[in-house]
């Protein structure tokens, strides 16, 4: 147990039993535990291998290559349908948790493996994500703009795409690339 990560299992939470119970079976599986992103975080030799979290319906451990795991018992979830590696397995209450003890330590130990291998996920490459006719637009309309989107990291990018094509409505799409151009015009990331 890391000290530094304890304040996280003593503040007074809805899932405080849950986490900490994730907490024991984690553990036990021979993880480093260190705090990351506000949240216990478990390494194998310095690389993540799974996190604990608490959202308002459900907490969970999130397994950073869980796209690669085996999921022989098929309880691993794809948060959503743009998060390519991660997976989640969620839990509702402490006995749930208590139930599934074996089969959370076996597929972290499975996880373990995976990044002892080195396998990788073969991500989408940032073209193969769709640009709305919206952001199309402008970036024909104004050079300056397609020169600087280009300059971006492909995580940049990224995730100037995925804002860009969320909403339903052309309105709305058109209002977050306006909104947008001058942060993309001073070289900065959708959160920078």
């Amino acid at each position: 147990m890391n000290p530094k990560v304890d304040f996280f299992f003593n503040k007074d939470q809805k899932w405080q039993e849950e986490v900490t119970k994730l907490r024991t079976i984690v553990l036990d599986c021979g993880l480093t535990e260190e705090l990351k992103w506000g949240h216990p975080c478990y390494a194998f030799q310095k690389s993540n291998i799974v996190l604990i979290h608490a959202f308002k319906e459900y907490c969970a451990l999130l397994f950073f290559k869980g796209a690669l795991l085996n999921d022989a018992k098929g309880i691993l979830i794809q948060q959503t349908e743009n998060v390519q590696v991660a997976r989640q397995i969620r839990f509702t209450n402490v006995r749930e948790i208590v139930k599934m003890a074996p089969v959370l330590k076996a597929y972290i130990y499975e996880a373990i493996e995976v990044e002892k291998s080195g396998i990788k996920v073969k991500l989408k490459k940032t073209k193969e994500f769709a640009m709305p006719e919206e952001f199309q637009n402008q970036l024909k309309a104004n050079p300056a703009l397609k020169a600087a989107f280009y300059a971006l990291t492909p995580g940049r990018q990224r995730a100037y795409l995925l804002y860009f094509s969320a909403p339903k409505q052309s309105k709305t799409r058109e209002s977050r690339v306006e909104n947008s151009i001058p942060q993309i015009l001073n070289g900065m990331g959708l959160n920078d």
